[in-house]
C-alpha cells in the first residue's frame, strides 16, 4: 500500500462542515423504526454510516440514497436472514443490539477484528436482566441476542459507553410496556444521550426524565470535580410509542470540524460556515479549548473563525465528555509553552484501538514529549514537533491528528494511505488541501 505525506503549510480559508456522523447514524435507525417514509437531508454518507444502512435495509427498511438526501420507509424491523455485519462501526453495534433485542428471534450482530475487540458487556448484561437471552464472545462481538424485553427495568452503568444508554433509551418505547432506563454513576459523553433524546423528539418519541440524586454533577472539560467518585443515579421513562416518520437535516458535526479548527490554531485562520453552537454536540467544547489556549474565537451566527495567536497555552482538561477529541487536542497541546494534562477518560482505551496509548505513540513518533496515564497523558510542550512516520493502525481520528501535527512540524509527517478517514470524516484529504495543507 502507498503512503500519503503532509508537509505541513497554512491553514487559511472557507470550509463547510462535514454533516454530523452521530446524527446520521442515529436519524437511520429511527426512521426504520418509523412506519412510513423519513427524509434525511445532508447525511454523512461514510463507511460508518452505510454499515448502519446495510443493516436496517437487512431488518426489512428500504433505503435510497439520492444526492443530498437518503430516503427511507421504514416499520415492521424484522430479524434478518443472516448476521448482521457493522464492518468497522461500534455505534452500529452498540444502536441496534438494543433494538434487535425487541424481536421475537435470534438476531447475532458482528464486525471486524477491532469490533470483536470492543466491550459490550455491560448492554448485554442489562439485557438479560430484562428477559433477553444474550451470547457473546466474553463480552465482545459477535454477540446474539433474543427478545422480547420483559423486564421493565433496564439498569446500566454510565461509566462505560454513552452507546449503551443511547441502545437502551432507542429500545424503551418499542418493548410493548412501561419502561424505565436506569443509568447509575456519571455518565462519560452525556452530551450524546442529548443527542439521542432530542432526535427521538423529532421523531415523536417522548420521556418523562427524573434525575433520582441532586448531587449530579454535570461535566464540563475544566470540571476537576466532574471525576468524583459521587454516586448517582438518572431515570428515563417511556411508555409504548411508535416511532413517526419525519424530514430530518443533519448538522454539520463539530467531531470533524475539531481538525480544521486547531489545524487553524496551531498555523493560521479558518472559518466554518454553517455550524451552530447551540447544538446538543459535546465536541462544540473544541472552542471552549482552543480558547482557553489562547486562539482567538469569533462567532458570528453559524460562522464560526479560529484564529492562531502565538504558542499555545497549556492546559488541564477533564476529557469524559468529549473523548472523541482527545487526540486533536493532545496535538494542540503538543507544542504547547508548558505542562498540559489530560484526564477523566479511561474508556477511550476501547475505542477503534487503545486511543491512550496510540496518541502517545504517534506524537512520540513525531518528537512530543508526551506520557500516558490510565485516563489520559501529560505533555511537555516542545517549539517543535521534527515530522517522521507514524502508524495509525487503521485509526481515522488519530491519522486526521498526525494529518494536523504536521503544521508544527520541522519535517514531513509520512502515513499509510489506507483511506480510513473515510470512516468518519470522507472530505477530510480534499478539506485539508483546500485550507492549504501541503499533501502528496
Amino acid at each position: 500500500m502507498s503512503d500519503i505525506i503532509f508537509k505541513g503549510g497554512q491553514a487559511k480559508g472557507y470550509l463547510t462542515p462535514t454533516p454530523s456522523k452521530s446524527h446520521t447514524h442515529r436519524a437511520i435507525i429511527m426512521a426504520a423504526l418509523a412506519e412510513g417514509k423519513s427524509t434525511i437531508t445532508n447525511p454523512l454518507i461514510s463507511l460508518d454510516t452505510e454499515a448502519t444502512m446495510d443493516a436496517v435495509s437487512a431488518m426489512g427498511a428500504t433505503v435510497t440514497r439520492e444526492e443530498g438526501r437518503i430516503i427511507v420507509e421504514g416499520g415492521n424491523l424484522h430479524a434478518p436472514e443472516k448476521p448482521i455485519d457493522v464492518k468497522n462501526s461500534g455505534t452500529t453495534l452498540r444502536l441496534l443490539t438494543g433494538i434487535c433485542s425487541s424481536f421475537g428471534e435470534e438476531v447475532t450482530l458482528t464486525g471486524d477484528e477491532s469490533i470483536q475487540k470492543r466491550p459490550m458487556a455491560p448492554l448485554l448484561d442489562s439485557l438479560s436482566a430484562a428477559g433477553v437471552k444474550c451470547t457473546s464472545n466474553d463480552g465482545k462481538a459477535p454477540v446474539t441476542v433474543c427478545g422480547p424485553v420483559t423486564g421493565n427495568m433496564l439498569t446500566i452503568s454510565g461509566g462505560v459507553s454513552s452507546q449503551f444508554v443511547s441502545s437502551l433509551l432507542m429500545t424503551a418505547p418499542i418493548t410493548g410496556q412501561p419502561t424505565t432506563i436506569k443509568v447509575t454513576g456519571n455518565i462519560v459523553s452525556e452530551p450524546y444521550l442529548d443527542i439521542t433524546i432530542g432526535m427521538m423528539s423529532c421523531f415523536g418519541i417522548h420521556f418523562d426524565k427524573n434525575s433520582l440524586d441532586e448531587r449530579m454533577i454535570r461535566q464540563s472539560p475544566f470540571n476537576r470535580q466532574a471525576n468524583s467518585s459521587v454516586e448517582a443515579c438518572k431515570k428515563y421513562s417511556a411508555q409504548p410509542q411508535k416511532y413517526q416518520p419525519t424530514d430530518y437535516l443533519v448538522p454539520g458535526d463539530f467531531s470533524a470540524a475539531a481538525f480544521p479548527f486547531v489545524a487553524a490554531g496551531l498555523a493560521g485562520s479558518v472559518t466554518i460556515r454553517g455550524l451552530d453552537i447551540r447544538d446538543p454536540q459535546g465536541d462544540r467544547r473544541i472552542l471552549n479549548v482552543l480558547q482557553a489556549a489562547g486562539c482567538a474565537i469569533a462567532i458570528d451566527g453559524k460562522e464560526i473563525t479560529v484564529s492562531a495567536a502565538g504558542r499555545p497555552r497549556p492546559l488541564d482538561i477533564n476529557m469524559s465528555t468529549i473523548p472523541d477529541l482527545f487526540p486533536i487536542v493532545a496535538v494542540l497541546l503538543a507544542t504547547a509553552d508548558g505542562k498540559s494534562r489530560l484526564w477523566g477518560a479511561p474508556h477511550l482505551r476501547f475505542k477503534e484501538s487503545d486511543r491512550i496509548a496510540m496518541t502517545e505513540q504517534m506524537l512520540k513518533a513525531l518528537g512530543a514529549d508526551i506520557t500516558a496515564t490510565d485516563d489520559g497523558c501529560i505533555i511537555n510542550g516542545v517549539e517543535k514537533l521534527h515530522g517522521g512516520r507514524v502508524e495509525h493502525h487503521g485509526d481515522h481520528r488519530i491519522m486526521m491528528a498526525a494529518a494536523v501535527a504536521s503544521l508544527v512540524a520541522d519535517e514531513p509527517v509520512v502515513m499509510e494511505n489506507d483511506g480510513c478517514w473515510n470512516v468518519s470524516y470522507p472530505g477530510f484529504i480534499e478539506q485539508m488541501k483546500k485550507i492549504g495543507l501541503k499533501i502528496e
